[in-house]
């Protein structure tokens, strides 16, 4: 057995179960079922909460984007454009694309040079050239996003205080994209712009919130839709809503302070067989050379990998938690 079929067997154990995942988590027929007598109920019921809640569920229904593009649905490429967009780094597609490829060609070239295995090079200057980048992406994304949330229960108390003031919707929001420094002063910014040049209110606030993605934001254009649809005084609405977000924040760093040991046991438990291996191998290429050359071992170690891997998986399940 090669390296090859050794890899192509890897890959399709790893594919059967993706397959057995999906089959397992599919969607819950009595939910649904549920879900469809709710909306009965919430049609026929003569109860005023039972009303209020319909609508509530209408007005928030009524906001979801007519396309809806997230990273891997629709086109790769679209997909791609939209996670370098919501880095704020203004990362090209070209750019991105050269940087992927001279780390996956670089990283080859160094193991070939090593080791003198072209599969191995190869298939390891692919993973790196297209996992390392999108890592970066992706910490760049997560960075932006918390500063993000950071800054904007202060912008909607902004927002709280400007219409308390007389101003209209409009102009607090320009004050917003002027006072509020960092991503939620330029998001705010872009937003004020498409109102000027023509577009409503509500469809570029809920462009910006197709682009970025972060739920924070999504409650501040449902809050703006339910009191658009049901009425109210809008400033003590927004300010509840600053409440809610002070608070959420608050409890994700209580969740992180937490979790934080967990996550640094998970960390060093599967970080720790990859280090000493890379270190013997630097130090003693004999010692370890087995695993590149002898098919045994070579079956050996991709199980092993396969395994630690599903470890790793079940333990980010069990350190993350969403609010």
């Amino acid at each position: 057995m090669d390296i090859v079929q050794v890899v192509l067997l890897a890959a399709g154990v790893l594919a059967l179960l993706a397959i057995g995942y999906t089959l397992v988590a599919g969607p819950d027929a009595a939910k649904a079922g549920q879900r469809r007598l709710q909306q009965v109920r919430y049609r026929h019921s003569e109860s005023t909460d039972a009303k209020v809640e319909s609508q509530l569920k209408k007005a928030i229904a009524s906001r979801k984007p007519k396309r809806h593009k997230t990273p891997g649905s629709g086109s790769r490429v679209d997909a791609l454009a939209i996670r370098l967009d919501r880095t704020g780094k203004n990362w090209s597609l070209s750019q991105y694309t050269y940087v992927s490829l001279g780390i996956g060609l670089a990283i080859a070239t160094l193991l070939f040079l090593r080791t003198g295995s072209l599969p191995l090079s190869f298939g390891i200057g692919v993973l790196a050239g297209a996992g390392l980048p999108h890592f970066v992406v992706g910490r760049q994304i997560k960075k932006r996003t918390a500063q993000f949330n950071a800054k904007f229960p202060d912008a909607i108390e902004l927002l709280v205080r400007g219409l308390r003031s007389g101003l209209p919707v409009t102009e607090t929001l320009a004050v917003v994209s002027q006072e509020v420094p960092g991503p939620v002063g330029q998001e705010f910014r872009g937003i004020v712009e498409r109102i000027k040049i023509g577009k409503t209110m509500e469809d570029s606030l809920q462009d910006t919130a197709d682009r970025l993605g972060i739920p924070e934001f999504n409650f501040f254009c449902i809050t703006l839709a339910i009191q658009r649809e049901t009425g109210g005084n809008l400033a003590e609405t927004l300010s509840n809503l600053a409440d809610v977000l002070r608070k959420r924040s608050q409890m994700k760093l209580k969740i992180k302070a937490m979790s934080s040991e967990s996550k640094a046991s998970a960390y060093i438990v599967g970080s720790l067989p990859f280090i000493v291996f890379i270190l013997v191998y630097w130090m003693n290429p004999k010692y370890v050379g087995g695993f590149f050359t002898d098919d045994r071992l070579i079956v050996t170690g991709l199980g092993g990998l396969v395994w630690m891997s599903i470890g790793g998986f079940i333990m980010a399940k069990m350190v993350n938690f969403e609010i």
